[in-house]
């Protein structure tokens, strides 16, 4: 019996993912859910909120995989939703972020909204399965850089715990305001979130008004003082 086999044989997981691309959830699976390898079995997939929510009350998984940008209300809506699962009895169901992007304000919010750690997608399959147990276990695990911003946003007394204008954007929504706070004309938001231009209208609508805005010049203003461009 090799060591590998033997660790899987004593050491078991199960896991959701929870990710809006399913080329994305494939690949996850193929490299991590390999039972008798690494002693992780996938027993779910969600590829928006409302699934991720449903999936993850009926399968009740040890960890799930977490990503930050999801339909309808991204990760955090998903934190906040299962919260009365993360704390549930002996088998609290726990989150590990991963995710493409690397932006503070990410990882933070979902740190705040009840993750255990936040890796990016460069991860490898050996270091992902690792993160996983850990997480399992209870530790706190992040992306080398990335624990710097839960540190600094934890740590310091003089900034308020939240930008409350901020915190009234959906994770959707703030897509989008980093977007146009760069530049980028709606066809080419909407290509790049897989999202209608009539849907990017909306979000922009919606962003103006929860920030009492009047148009994309002053949005961008906006974004840039406070370091989301």
């Amino acid at each position: 019996m090799t060591e590998d086999s033997a660790v899987a044989e004593t050491r078991r997981v199960r896991v959701v993912l929870v990710d809006d691309h399913r080329m994305f959830r494939t690949g996850v699976q193929a490299e991590i859910g390999e039972t008798a390898r690494t002693g992780v079995e996938v027993v779910g997939e969600a590829a928006d909120v409302d699934q991720a929510v449903t999936v993850i009350t009926a399968t009740r998984p040890e960890v799930v995989l977490l990503d930050v940008h999801l339909p309808g209300g991204g990760g955090v809506e998903v934190l906040r939703r299962c919260a009365p699962l993360m704390g549930a009895g002996e088998n609290p169901v726990r989150f590990l972020a991963l995710s493409v992007s690397d932006a503070a304000e990410d990882v933070i919010g979902v740190i705040r909204g009840g993750a255990r750690g936040y890796v990016t997608k460069t991860i490898t399959g050996t270091d992902l399965v690792d993160s996983v147990f850990r997480v399992q276990d209870g530790d706190a695990v992040f992306s080398p850089r990335l624990a710097g911003f839960v540190l600094d946003a934890f740590a310091s007394t003089d900034a308020p715990p939240v930008d409350e204008d901020l915190d009234r954007l959906t994770q959707r929504e703030r897509e989008v305001l980093r977007l146009i706070a760069r530049g980028y004309a709606y066809k080419e938001i909407a290509k790049q979130l897989f999202i209608s231009v009539k849907t990017v209208e909306s979000h922009v609508s919606a962003v103006l008004r929860k920030l009492q805005l009047s148009n994309r010049h002053e949005l961008t203003r906006w974004a840039t003082a406070r370091r989301l461009v």
